[in-house]
């Protein structure tokens, strides 16, 4: 696994490259989703701009407009950061290196850069602003702006509020968790809830969307592959920093000591989890407990390798497992007994639906209905996987769903629902378009 770059490059191409250690590999991942998904809605607002299915609004635009006194204290706030974390890792690069998260949220840093850097940030935008009161004329202008020009927005507004969103959603999963360490819980890295985030973006982009005169339901279907495509390269985050995002234990097959995958007995299994009681007794309570399903490589699949059924992702970034042989460092760890790579079969498993969107996108022309089948295919995805994944399960009149597979099935019947109603509605919708 590669908690950051650094180790990515340093696995892959021999490189130690230490200023790679700034960039986490999830976060890297979820920024390449980001960019994905807004060049995927960009070139399908576009089509149906050019069919006429989706329309310009006129907006009034200040010409000469000089820079706000907001826009200057956000300027002093940013020179103020970027002068006291990056001065200060300059200074003191070694023992920030060793714990970097921890470095970036605490105080350290260099003070005196960040008043410079608050000072000379504050202090452009102030000159910015005395230079285009004393040489601009101030104007109106009447332009139009269309959808497709709306996706940087979008952007903004999906990263923060999903970001909120997906906090929300993993700490009330994890209620227990969130309240032994609130401050680590929410700063953490690691722990977002995929659906929370898709949530509470739906709910700010469409309002925002309505503010400003754009089509619903064209929208939503605009999105639907974005989402779908955005949902995969994510998941490639949670696979290659190893966050914690994984499956169950697959009994059949346990990890050596240096991280390889090796194939054990029903007998063995018992022992290695015994040998490993002091790792699952205080997450399982005993060793009675601990979920897992025996599932060999079939003859027919020999062509895939062993850690395809069940990995121990060494290296992982939430630091979980045991210690790993001749291993320094603070990402030394590795389960002792495989578990199911949930987040790589995600991966194949949206990637592939997203090209089924990307391919039925011009055959479906009633408005709402790819969004429909969007909810349909990934409510489904994501209720199987739940079956093989490790989480909160509920207590409801004798089920016992996790939130996954609560809002994953809402997202079936809620898709279903759509596309009936859309199609009921579907000359009403066109007449609008």
């Amino acid at each position: 696994m590669y908690p950051n770059l650094y180790y990515a490059f340093k696995d892959l191409l021999g490189l130690e490259i230490p200023f790679f250690k700034l960039f986490q590999t999830f976060g890297f991942f979820v920024a390449i989703a980001f960019l994905a998904a807004a060049y995927v809605l960009t070139q399908e607002l576009k089509r149906r701009e050019k069919l006429g299915w989706m329309k310009g609004v006129q907006e009034k635009v200040l010409i000469g407009q000089p820079v706000s006194y907001a826009e200057i204290i956000v300027n002093g706030i940013v020179g103020f950061l970027l002068g006291l974390k990056i001065v200060g890792l300059m200074l003191d690069w070694d023992n920030a290196m060793q714990d970097f998260q921890g470095y970036m949220m605490s105080s350290q840093g260099s003070m005196a850069a960040a008043i410079l850097g608050a000072i000379l940030f504050a202090g452009y935008k102030i000159y910015k602003r005395q230079k285009t009161l004393k040489n601009t004329q101030h104007k109106e202008e009447v332009v139009t702006i269309m959808p497709h020009q709306r996706v940087p927005d979008f952007t903004v507004m999906a990263a923060i509020a999903g970001l909120i969103g997906a906090k929300i959603f993993h700490n009330l999963e994890n209620w227990n968790d969130f309240i032994a360490d609130p401050v680590g819980a929410l700063i953490s890295f690691s722990g977002l809830t995929f659906y929370g985030g898709l949530i509470v973006a739906a709910v700010v982009i469409i309002n925002y969307a309505k503010k400003k005169k754009i089509n619903i339901r064209h929208l939503i279907d605009s999105a639907a592959p974005a989402l779908m495509l955005a949902y995969g390269i994510g998941r490639m985050g949670c696979h290659f920093a190893g966050d914690g995002d994984w499956g169950i234990y697959n009994s059949a097959y346990a990890t050596d000591n240096l991280g390889k995958v090796v194939k054990v007995a029903p007998a063995q299994f018992a022992e290695e989890v015994q040998k490993n009681a002091a790792f699952f007794v205080p997450q399982y309570g005993s060793i009675e407990n601990i979920p897992h399903a025996a599932f060999e490589k079939p003859a027919a699949l020999g062509f895939l390798p062993d850690w395809f059924f069940g990995y121990g992702y060494p290296h992982n970034v939430v630091k979980e497992g045991v210690q790993m042989a001749n291993c320094d460092g603070q990402y030394c760890k590795v389960l002792p007994i495989a578990v199911y790579p949930t987040p790589l079969y995600e991966i194949i498993a949206c990637i592939g639906l997203f090209l089924v969107l990307w391919a039925i996108r011009k055959r479906v022309t009633v408005p709402g209905v790819i969004f429909g089948i969007y909810l349909v295919l990934n409510g489904v995805e994501r209720f199987f996987i739940e079956k093989i994944r490790v989480n909160t399960k509920y207590n409801i009149f004798g089920f016992h769903p996790t939130q996954a597979e609560i809002i994953s099935a809402l997202m079936v019947l809620g898709g279903l629902g759509l596309i009936w109603y859309c199609n009921k509605n579907k000359s009403t919708e066109t007449a609008a378009s």
